[in-house]
């Protein structure tokens, strides 16, 4: 080790103190009086007064041991820390009792003081009792959730259900639910935050027991507890299911003691008074400076003190770490005396200055002591580092973090012991994220918010899409005044917040650092692998939270590794022009299937990677020059069979046993198995052999090169940046990409990790924090009420004002604190820097899968979490920044926007892709995306070609695929143009609610006119997605239509019961979803009918007649269904039902009338004459279900009584604010058109009499004349003369009527087989099947058959 100053090294074994010859040798390097100053100086005795340099004994190096073991003498009452100590029992080293004093299952550490809830309420207590005494230990609570700490005897007995405190002789404070237990429970202390520390304090000898937290005594908690022979206290704690805490029994030092009050086990009192004295002489060495030439001592800053080599002070120090080193191992005395000196030195110097005097201290530190005492000592001070700033309490300059992190800094830019944190300590023994976190304080008075944001200010609605926000008055000129300060304050806030943040990036730029590769590998490559380590444990171990990064300290650890990655990057585009800007970032495609970085278990978007590799090698080999050596591509699969097997249940239960005794779990690993991060998808890439080409020229067999994939563990600097001839990462570059790189191979890794981050737990932790500006909304919502309600309040309802004036206050109160916490949240998480971070990121992934696209088939390769982060981050930037900040203020928003949305209409029905969760994402994405109208926009900006394939995907039948997404995109798509389909509100719950304000809400109407041309332009030219997509949507709405009646049958039924309280709600849900899907299915049939009528109408398309008759017969069905008076349908909607919202007569009724509209108004003369005579015609047609549209009464049934004069009826004309008035008189014309039409059939049907021929239209309504009047019959009571008429020219055998409906007369017949049956079953039937309804034969042809016909062939015979 060099030391700072001088260009010469010191070997520690160099000054080794060694024989008395020798050390007499070395005492005339400097004048004998001056050592002697110097000694007495460094080795002065603090307990004595300093005395005249006469009268003190003379010092050298030969009496130096001697008068340093009396230095070091403590008194012997600090030499009796450990044994029995009175009024306690049990181990000295006081730790949790995991053999036999828990209760439930739990995960302890194995240090045996931090423990993690696994079960629903498990407890835990320590090894050791007290029975007399006053006694302390401290609780450092690490989530807030529900959790019972406190103390019990060993007589208590507890279970899944009772814990500390539920039981006599134990005593708990819970500061989640702000309350104490003792058998029973009172209010009782404050709630407390992750962060916070309590301190339990028991008094034996009062018998007392009280709370402390963070210092601060909560008061006395208990009196009167039991005490006397038998009765001794544990502390214990009773924990829920992943709430975690650690305790401090006095191995370290108590962050807030009590005086009088001993911990459980006593600090190593006489060491800690050896270390301090020691500390005191190093400190001395530090301060003063030998001038030899004048023979005197010169006072010196600690910063400015050097090491140059002088033996004098080289020997002082040896003999001063002789007796130092030891101590330095124990964590004890590392966090009470070193970390405190040194955090002293921070405190008072610059950063300059306090890296000097680090620097100095830990080159001495490896100078002068063995490295497993280094090491041990380097290990505890960072692990009382990272513990201090993650425990210590916010303040309002942030100067404590602030202080912990300067210090880490100054100990990481010392490279060796930088490098040997980097790979022993930060990820492998801590949770180094927690440096990069900053907590959020859940008391803003502690924190001094009050002072830094003294006016507070909440916004006056909610702005973020998808809610649909009520108009509110202009802001006033007070408001104005409040919203200005408020933001004042946020920004004095968010300036203290920021220079934390900046020295975190600081610590990340440091382990990020390339360039300190002298005598070893440089600190970021070490990086790397720990990284994917850190990656593959959160990514695989989900199930076991004690190795789960926390999602908030993964937000603020991706937005520092993005500050730090951007500098490197574009530090590196400086010095190198061809380089890419960080802005132009992007992971080339070769990185996903060249096996140099290791993906574990992430799923590919063509599957498993051993499948990739096995089908699409012949790709590899012609795209990206990699060969797979068949042989190893077989043994692969071979070790992905053998992964399949399920483990036996011994091998399952061994890890779980070990958490829950704290224990390591040593796992056999298999010889070839070379890291221990590999996962199932790249154990083929650890034996997969790949063969390198160079893509110039075709090479030989003799000039390729093998290379086997290495683990992260095994690669080196040149495994990762490449050399010259070997590309590293990039091996294997496609055509497609360009040959200059974008920047360092290692940082287009680490950019690959920092998307891994976002997908594995950054998005959800973004949509969790917007619950802090949801309460903000839902509190100022509730303060506006209260407050209109006092103005609308009569004066002399003094009880009533008094009431609401309290309400007032609780929620002003509410308000400031939520406003004030909110500012914090939105300068930690929400600021303008971090949504420029999500938005880079997102762009990142946009051209990701840009390039990866280009690879054709290889774009199988890319994990699917590159889609999701593009996905999920710009749902995050739409919904999660708002309302400070706009999306449509980031640089390239259109661009960006466009992009998104070609990928999008790209990938949606994208072969490459099969897994089902990552399909039905981008289903969803899409369909969200053109809910609004700057999105759609987007849409309709991408390459024509590009949309014809995206409109043509939606057209694809329905069946075998997620077809309710694709139906809504169609839906959302026409929204607007419909019939009665402009509301933003469901219109029948704001007639029954109009004051709530809560009712769900729908996005306003933005239909593209453009896409619903390409969806014609496709329907019209192409004769075969027309039929398919439409006889698709006709089963689906048939199937919905049909599981939504039987859905409500069973509603009713369950209704109807005793017990009627017990309908299930996912039954509720079920049943509203169906519902739902019908309405939008009419809604897509009401767009095509509107946009290509011919289809349905121009009969001339071999198709056209059957699809109008199946539409005609599932429109019957549903107004049939919904129309009729006290139907299950009506019984069921007047039972409002919570979950049964949206199922009304209006949404389903004016979407069924939009279609009949456009039939039979809209459409030609001829098609609207073709649309009557097959409606009228269907045997379920009531012309009543027609007039019921318009609220128009039907005649009574005999024998019922009339209505009573004042009942309601559902109308169209009683929602006119939906429905307008062209609308209403369109249906008007459509009734007066059917009555007309039934009245002519029943005319035409009178005259024209048995020999009648259907060759009209009108004509051809023989087959229905019969339902008609026995229609009227039911509703009249009295048969029609034309009824009469048709009654006596119909056959009476059944045999004349089809054998499948029994509603038609036979008229056709198949051949080969001769069965019959009407035209309506069989052309229905052969949609979906070939085979006869009788016999299974397959069906050739269908002929017109006719009984008479047949009748006078068989006479002629």
């Amino acid at each position: 080790m060099a030391s700072k100053g001088s260009g010469m090294s010191f070997s520690r074994k160099s000054y080794r103190l060694t024989s008395d010859a020798e050390k007499s040798r070395v005492t005339g390097i400097v004048h004998e009086k001056l050592l002697n100053d110097y000694l007495h100086r460094v080795f002065s005795s603090p307990d004595h007064a300093p005395t005249i340099a006469a009268s003190r004994k003379s010092l050298n190096f030969q009496n130096l041991p001697e008068h340093l073991d009396q230095l070091l003498q403590v008194d012997s009452e600090d030499e009796e820390s450990e044994g029995q100590v009175e009024g306690r029992l049990g181990p000295s080293t006081v730790v949790l009792d995991h053999t036999g004093g828990f209760e439930g299952l739990l995960l302890v550490d194995d240090d045996l003081l931090g423990v993690i809830g696994h079960s629903n309420f498990g407890t835990i207590r320590s090894t050791t009792c007290v029975y007399k005494g006053k006694w302390i230990y401290e609780v450092l609570i690490s989530s807030q959730g529900l959790m019972q700490i406190g103390w019990c005897t060993i007589n208590c007995h507890f279970n899944q259900e009772e814990g500390v405190g539920d039981t006599h002789n134990s005593y708990a404070y819970d500061g989640n639910r702000v309350r104490k237990w003792n058998v029973t429970t009172t209010n009782y202390g404050k709630a407390w935050a992750a962060g916070d520390i309590v301190s339990c304090l028991i008094d034996l000898d009062d018998g007392t027991l009280s709370f402390c937290l963070n210092g601060v005594s909560l008061g006395t908690a208990f009196e009167n507890i039991s005490m006397g022979p038998g009765m001794a206290y544990f502390p214990a704690i009773s924990l829920s299911f992943k709430e975690s805490v650690a305790f401090n029994f006095g191995s370290r030092p108590l962050r807030y003691p009590a005086a009088g009050y001993r911990p459980l086990q006593d600090p190593p009192r006489a060491d800690l008074a050896r270390a301090q004295r020691l500390l005191g002489c190093f400190r001395a060495v530090l301060g003063v400076e030998l001038d030899p030439v004048e023979g005197r001592l010169l006072e010196k800053q600690s910063s400015e003190w050097q090491l140059q080599g002088q033996p004098t002070i080289l020997l002082t120090l040896a003999h001063i770490f002789q007796h130092f080193a030891p101590l330095l191992r124990k964590v004890y005395l590392v966090e009470a005396v070193l970390m405190s000196f040194l955090l002293g030195v921070v405190e008072v110097s610059t950063p300059a200055q306090t890296q000097a005097v680090v620097h100095q201290v830990l080159d001495l530190l490896w100078l002068f002591m063995e490295d497993y005492e280094v090491h041990d000592c380097l290990k505890q001070l960072m692990m009382s580092l990272l513990r201090l700033y993650r425990f210590s309490p916010i303040v309002p300059d942030l100067s404590l973090q602030i202080h912990d992190l300067r210090l880490t800094i100054a100990i990481l830019k010392h490279e060796k012991s930088r490098k040997f944190l980097l790979s022993n300590v930060l990820f492998d023994v801590l949770r180094s994220a927690v440096f990069f976190y900053i907590k959020s304080p859940l008391r803003v008075e502690e924190a001094g918010l009050q002072e830094l944001i003294p006016t507070t200010w909440w916004p006056q609605r909610s702005s973020r899409e998808g809610k649909d926000s009520k108009e509110v008055k202009e802001e006033t000129a007070e408001e104005r005044l409040r919203r200005r300060a408020y933001e004042r304050g946020c920004q004095r806030l968010k300036k203290r917040i920021e220079v934390v943040e900046e020295l975190q990036v600081q610590i990340l730029k440091l382990l990020l650092n390339n360039k300190d590769d002298n005598g070893g590998e440089a600190s970021r490559y070490i990086f790397l692998t720990k990284f994917r380590k850190f990656l593959q444990e959160n990514a695989n171990g989900r199930g076991n939270m004690a190795m789960l990064c926390p999602p908030e300290y993964m937000v603020c650890f991706l937005h520092r590794l993005i500050s730090a990655l951007r500098y490197y990057w574009d530090e590196y585009k400086a010095a190198n022009p061809r380089a890419s800007f960080s802005e132009e970032a992007y992971v080339p495609p070769q990185v996903f299937y060249n096996g140099k970085v290791d993906y574990f278990d992430q799923q590919r978007l063509g599957g498993l990677l051993s499948h990739l590799r096995k089908t699409l090698k012949d790709d590899l080999a012609s795209k990206a020059n990699i060969l797979i050596d068949p042989l190893e591509l077989q043994a692969a699969t071979m070790d992905d069979l053998d992964e399949d097997e399920e483990p036996s249940p011994a091998a399952a239960q061994r890890p779980m046993q070990a958490l829950a005794i704290g224990g390591a779990l040593p796992l056999p690993r298999p010889s070839w198995l070379s890291s221990p991060t590999l996962g199932r998808a790249n154990r083929f890439l650890s034996t997969a052999a790949v063969s390198l080409m160079t893509p110039r020229r075709p090479l030989s067999t003799s000039e390729k090169v093998k290379v086997r994939t290495l683990s992260a563990e095994q690669r080196t600097r040149e495994d990762i940046e490449g050399s010259h001839w070997n590309e590293g990462l990039l091996l294997g570059r496609p055509p497609e990409e360009p040959e200059q790189p974008l920047t360092e191979n290692s940082l287009l890794e680490v950019l690959d990790g920092a998307v891994m981050m976002y997908n594995l737990s950054v998005h959800q932790q973004l949509g969790k924090m917007v619950g802090v500006s949801d309460d903000v909304n839902e509190y100022a919502m509730a303060l506006r009420d209260t407050e209109d309600k006092l103005h609308r309040c009569p004066k002399w309802r003094k009880d009533i004002l008094a009431e609401l004036t309290k309400s007032q206050k609780v929620f002003s109160e509410k308000l400031d604190h939520l406003s004030r916490r909110l500012a914090w949240v939105q300068a930690t998480v929400y600021s303008q820097e971090k949504m420029l971070d999500i938005y880079w990121l997102l762009r990142v992934c946009l051209r990701t899968i840009e390039h990866g696209d280009r690879t054709g088939p290889l774009f199988a390769f890319m994990p699917e979490f590159y889609l999701s982060v593009a996905i999920n981050s710009y749902s995050a930037l739409k919904n999660y920044f708002g309302p400070v900040h706009s999306m449509e203020e980031l640089p390239g928003y259109e661009e960006t926007l466009t992009r998104l949305a070609a990928i999008l209409a790209k990938h949606f029905a994208d072969t490459r892709i099969v897994g089902t969760d990552i399909r039905d994402s981008l289903m969803q994405a899409l369909a969200s995306y053109v809910c609004y109208p700057h999105s759609l926009r987007a849409v309709e900006r991408i390459p024509e070609e590009q949309r014809i394939a995206m409109v043509r995907s939606l057209l694809a039948p329905y069946e075998q695929r997620p077809w309710a997404q694709t139906n809504w995109i169609l839906v959302r798509l026409w929204r607007g143009c419909g019939f009665g389909y402009r509301y933003t509100r469901l219109p029948h719950l704001l007639k029954t609610k109009p004051e709530d304000a809560n009712l769900p809400s729908l996005q306003k109407p933005c239909p593209s006119a453009l896409l619903q041309r390409h969806m014609a332009d496709l329907l019209r030219g192409d004769p075969e997605v027309a039929p398919s997509f439409l006889n698709s949507v006709l089963n689906q709405l048939n199937w919905a239509f049909s599981e939504f009646i039987g859905m409500i049958q069973e509603i009713q039924q369950a209704a109807e019961r005793l017990e009627r309280n017990f309908v299930d709600s996912r039954q509720l849900k079920v049943c509203a979803t169906c519902f739902d899907l019908s309405v939008s299915l009419l809604r897509v049939l009401e767009m095509t009918i509107t946009l290509v009528p011919e289809i349905f109408l121009d009969w001339t398309q071999p198709t056209s007649e059957m699809l109008l008759r199946r539409l005609a017969q599932l429109l019957n069905q549903v107004l049939n269904r919904v129309t009729a008076e006290r139907n299950l349908f009506d019984r069921v909607v007047t039972l409002r039902l919570p979950g049964l919202e949206s199922v009304d007569h209006y949404p389903i009724l004016v979407a069924v009338t939009g279609i009949l509209v456009r039939l039979l108004v809209h459409g030609p003369a001829l098609g609207t004459e073709r649309a009557t005579s097959v409606l009228l015609a269907d045997p379920c047609f009531q012309l009543r279900s027609i007039s019921y549209l318009l609220g128009q009464p039907e005649p009574p049934v005999p024998g019922s009584a009339l209505p009573a004069p004042d009942r309601k009826r559902f109308s169209l004309q009683s929602y006119t604010d939906y429905i307008s008035t062209e609308e209403l008189a369109q249906v008007e014309q459509m009734l007066a058109h059917l009555t007309s039409a039934s009245a002519q059939a029943a005319a035409a049907s009178l005259v024209s009499g048995a020999t009648t021929h259907r060759s009209t239209p009108i004509a051809r309504m023989h087959d229905w004349a019969h339902y008609v009047g026995m229609v009227y019959v039911h509703l009249s009571g009295q048969p029609t003369p034309a009824h009469l008429a048709h009654c006596s020219l119909q056959p009476t055998s059944e045999e004349d009527l089809c054998p499948i409906c029994y509603a038609h007369p036979i008229s056709a017949v198949f051949q080969p087989c001769g069965h019959k049956s009407c035209k309506a079953c069989i052309n229905q039937h052969l949609m979906n099947n070939k085979d006869c309804f009788f016999c299974k034969a397959t069906i050739v042809s269908v002929e017109d058959w006719e009984k008479a016909a047949n009748a006078s062939s068989s006479s002629a015979a």
